[in-house]
């Protein structure tokens, strides 16, 4: 199997409803994303020929997906009381509201989806919380 693989990083804030240790609080990551996608053959014709596809194509796809989740709050669908939202919104916070657990395998989770959704086969997708630790999301793979 043929694989490219690219990363890309973003800044939000964050934090975990009805977990009881400090990522219940209020914090911030410098998240890292590295996405891999791969092919059994590579591309026959075309300006994407021995490729399994245009690299800057790929690159661009996973910086749009940090992109959108660059200096937001994450929040959890529901986790937050309506006035802590509309408070927050009327001081100009920029909130993601996401319809899971803000947690990195659910991040990674979301990554795939969002390639998947832009045409990409990934096989990988790791989420780095910190340097020393990740989440990594690999479908299961059909045989």
């Amino acid at each position: 199997m043929y694989q490219l693989e690219t990363e890309a990083f973003f800044d939000s804030a964050h934090f975990l409803a009805d977990y009881f240790g400090k990522c219940e609080n209020l914090h911030g990551h410098r998240w890292r994303i590295v996405c891999r996608i791969g092919a059994q053959t590579l591309q026959e014709a075309g300006s994407e020929a021995s490729m399994v596809c245009d690299f800057g194509r790929f690159k661009e796809a996973v910086r749009s997906i940090a992109d959108s989740l660059d200096h937001t709050f994450l929040v959890e669908e529901g986790t937050l009381a309506p006035e802590t939202l509309a408070a927050l919104e009327a001081e100009g916070f920029s909130l993601t509201i996401l319809p899971f657990r803000t947690t990195a395998e659910n991040l990674a989770t979301h990554v795939y989806e969002r390639l998947k959704e832009a045409g990409f086969d990934p096989t990988r997708v790791e989420v780095d919380e910190t340097p020393n630790n990740r989440a990594i999301y690999e479908p299961e793979l059909e045989r």
